[in-house]
């Protein structure tokens, strides 16, 4: 089935930019930017002194170090099978109750929390998206790919922004000086602008560093979801910040994708900035998703 969507209309008067990032789209449907992040810091600024500095870079050295183009695509060969396990989509949210991101220097709270914010924002100010509603509340159900279940993948292999391998490295990467140790920067077949890819080739045959974005795309993708095309987009790159936050990379998009990017930049304000302390009551709103879950996918999923 296909669902058509309508595109979001992008009026200058209801536009606000960020002066630092003036690459990112940030519409403004009401929802209020908050000054600082849950440890009274900017949001993702990952140089700011606070608790969670350290693991945070501790993280990204790890991840940029290992995260090879062979290392992907043998994560995305073995996982695309989809034989770990079956269950719902409402099983596999309780199961983040569990964990908390490494890699987010904005919040340490278990990951429910962040989902249900997400899809909340998005839902007071797009009540009629209902598809993004739902968007936002399963775009981080890849981090399974952290539980016994799954083969218990490191924190590097599952979260943190993502970004293509196998041509070269974008500075704007975070951490970028860590990008330099990864094996693959010094490959000649990968280290050109183009590197195994050519211009306008699509997303949609580009690797992304491997993690919670490629593999849920791919459990919603194979379970035959029917979320429109810009809401599997979402799922799959709304990690990827060089592109959707600085611009970086947009060389391998094709149209299609640049179509779908005018959401990804709706969505990731609300992924980003509606991070706080603040808890949503789950049993008040869980039949409004349980009703979008049943609309959108099958009982029961492939894993």
């Amino acid at each position: 089935m296909t669902i058509s969507i309508e595109q979001p209309q992008f009026d200058v008067a209801a536009e606000r930019k960020v002066a630092s990032d003036p690459a990112e789209l940030v519409l403004d449907g009401g929802f209020a930017v908050p000054d600082s992040n849950a440890f009274g810091q900017t949001f993702r600024d990952y140089e700011a002194e606070s608790e969670r500095k350290e693991s945070v870079e501790d993280f990204y050295r790890t991840n940029h170090i290992n995260m090879t183009y062979d290392f992907v695509k043998r994560m995305r060969e073995g996982y695309a099978r989809l034989d770990k396990t079956e269950m719902s989509i409402w099983e596999c949210i309780e199961l983040l109750n569990e964990f908390v991101d490494d890699s987010d220097p904005d919040l340490d709270m278990p990951q429910i929390e962040h989902l249900l914010q997400t899809a909340e924002a998005i839902r007071k100010d797009y009540p009629d998206e209902e598809w993004l509603h739902l968007t936002g509340l399963i775009h981080d159900l890849g981090k399974v790919l952290l539980h016994p279940s799954f083969g218990a993948l490191p924190q590097w292999a599952v979260v943190g922004d993502t970004f293509p391998v196998g041509c070269a490295y974008d500075e704007c990467n975070v951490h970028f000086k860590y990008l330099k140790e990864n094996p693959d920067y010094h490959n000649p077949a990968f280290n050109t602008k183009f590197g195994a890819y050519s211009e306008g080739c699509g997303l949609e045959n580009v690797l992304m560093s491997w993690g919670h974005d490629d593999y849920m795309y791919l459990v919603a993708k194979e379970n035959k979801s029917t979320l429109p095309s810009a809401g599997l987009f979402i799922i799959r790159y709304h990690s990827f910040y060089p592109l959707h936050k600085h611009g970086a990379y947009m060389h391998l998009m094709n149209e299609e994708d640049k179509e779908n990017l005018k959401w990804l930049h709706v969505f990731n304000k609300y992924d980003l900035y509606s991070k706080s302390n603040v808890r949503v009551n789950v049993e008040e709103v869980k039949p409004y998703y349980m009703s979008l879950i049943e609309k959108y996918f099958p009982n029961k999923l492939r894993w």
